[in-house]
């Protein structure tokens, strides 16, 4: 029974009941209409019309009945042809079996408990009846239970087909995200106070070296090329470090470091950023990457010799749109990082759109939830 949520059968059998009885008081009220002093045509529409209530309100009730035995979080009331469509079979059939099901399935220890309250039954039959039933009640429990289980299993993929998967699917994919950036600032602490540090204590060594030998010396000359090798791993390094997390977009927030990331593009770059306040950390990483990808891009392959980043907050949603005036005709498939972007854009609830006809322009906006801004 794992597919219900309570060992205890009077749940299972709440929930069948509730289902056979609402049928059943949508047919009896369906006869009374056609048993009442009204004219054919308008039993037949009234009739119609008790119906199709029933059908309607059938999948919204199946919201609290699925609480009894559904193992699952709560979904939201459906709605919809599916859930009307849901409603006309549990009102016309699934109702009826549930309640088939029920009296079946108590009918016989039902029976048998009632022995002694039967006028044609023996002494022995008034003693032994409410025993053997005793007995099987607990047997019939069971397919009650069972009926149950498969009803709210039923009920729950058809009414609300994968929402809880999918949920899970972007929490975990949010988790990842998260883990990621984690191991990110990590990695950007350990190079910033280990190999950076030992790569700046080795530039100034071999520059004090240099000092102490005779100019124009093969010595001299080894060491100070040594010396600009180390001077140029030292900038990339730093550059390195500045790409995995940059410590001005923690420090003055997102404007700040597209503008830091637009001074670095060789393509000039029109900045347009009217944020309120700070925003949520993942969104401002979030969109921070998405503008680098972006200009990386356009330098690399768009041919473009103007772009422009534009940002708004408006309704808790981050519009970043970054357009270029470039051949257009991006297209995701070539691996260009569209892909990579979009997925990433999606791991924080947003969603991404291109615009890149042939010939230009291209427009990437990114739409990402951002709530309310901090000051």
């Amino acid at each position: 029974m794992g597919f219900l949520r309570t060992a205890w059968p009077w749940r299972a059998l709440g929930f069948l009941l509730s289902g056979g009885v609402f049928a059943t008081g949508v047919y009896v009220g369906v006869g009374g209409l056609f048993g009442a002093p009204l004219g054919t045509v308008a039993r037949v529409l009234c009739a119609g019309a008790v119906l199709l209530f029933a059908a309607a309100l059938a999948g919204p009730l199946e919201r609290r009945r699925l609480a009894l035995v559904d193992a699952g979080e709560r979904p939201e009331a459906p709605g919809g042809p599916r859930a009307v469509g849901y409603g006309v079979v549990s009102v016309l059939a699934v109702g009826w079996m549930d309640l088939g099901v029920v009296l079946v399935s108590l009918g016989i220890p039902g029976f048998l408990l009632l022995a002694p309250f039967q006028p044609t039954a023996t002494s022995w039959q008034a003693v032994a009846g409410p025993v053997a039933g005793a007995l099987l009640l607990p047997v019939a429990a069971y397919p009650v239970a069972a009926w149950a289980g498969v009803r709210a299993a039923v009920s729950r993929a058809v009414l609300f087909p994968q929402d809880r998967e999918l949920r899970e699917v972007v929490r975990s994919r949010a988790r990842l995200v998260d883990a990621f950036e984690t191991e990110r600032r990590r990695i950007e602490r350990d190079l910033h106070d280990g190999a950076q540090q030992r790569l700046v204590a080795l530039t100034v060594k071999l520059g004090l070296a240099g000092l102490d030998l005779r100019p124009g010396s093969a010595a001299a000359r080894q060491v100070g090329e040594a010396h600009a090798l180390a001077k140029e791993a030292l900038t990339e390094l730093r550059e390195l470090i500045r790409g995995i997390h940059p410590q001005i977009l923690t420090e003055r927030g997102l404007p700040a470091a597209a503008r830091d990331i637009a001074g670095r593009c060789p393509v000039p770059a029109d900045l347009d950023l009217d944020l309120p306040g700070r925003l949520p950390a993942t969104v401002e990483q979030t969109a921070y990457y998405v503008t680098a990808e972006a200009l990386t891009n356009i330098a690399r392959h768009s041919g473009a010799d103007r772009c422009r980043v534009t940002a708004r907050c408006e309704g808790g949603v981050l519009r970043l749109d970054i357009e270029d005036n470039g051949s257009g005709a991006a297209d995701p498939a070539r691996g260009t990082g569209l892909i990579g972007l979009a997925d990433r854009i999606a791991a924080a609830d947003g969603r991404m759109l291109l615009s890149s006809p042939p010939g230009g322009p291209t427009l990437l906006r990114a739409e990402i939830p951002c709530g309310h801004p901090s000051a």
